[in-house]
């Protein structure tokens, strides 16, 4: 089966890609010359300051927000995880600043790396050189790429 439309790969980040991905979703899946089949996005990430900055220095990992951003901009109910996301814990020690949003992808960030590194060890597998991240601190490595899809429901 042909699906009909635009398959769009929207490149950016900061403000400017959240909200063309929230204009754009709006044509996934409905009827019309401008219907779009499948929207992705590759998300480029430089913050360096607020919650993201810390968590990159902190952690050495990709700040997350502007992955965050982009993930609310795709989703159905952007209003409510919007606000699940933003939401800035007040205190707390380490905790204070950070946005739920920002903690819930360092998560799932330390989660995929240690899946990750369990394959690998069950394989008794070397990563690659060509993946920038040492074998000895895994939990350090960094993804070249990132990648988000919205597709129209089959």
């Amino acid at each position: 089966m042909r699906h009909h439309g635009l398959n769009i790969v929207a490149v950016g980040g900061g403000t400017g890609l959240s909200t063309l991905l929230r204009g754009l979703k709006r044509y996934v899946g409905v009827e019309g010359p401008w219907t779009i089949n499948r929207l992705g996005a590759i998300v480029t990430v430089t913050d360096e300051g607020g919650s993201s900055g810390e968590l990159r220095r902190e952690l050495g990992m990709l700040p997350p927000g502007d992955v965050r951003n982009c993930i609310v901009a795709l989703a159905e109910e952007e209003k409510l995880l919007s606000q699940l996301f933003a939401y800035r814990f007040a205190a707390g020690e380490g905790l204070a600043g950070h946005s739920l949003g920002n903690l819930l992808l360092t998560a799932a960030r330390s989660r995929s790396a240690d899946r990750s590194l369990a394959r690998r060890r069950a394989r008794k597998e070397n990563m690659p050189a060509s993946s920038g991240c040492p074998s000895s601190r895994p939990t350090r490595c960094r993804p070249t790429a990132l990648s988000m899809r919205s597709e129209r429901p089959t």
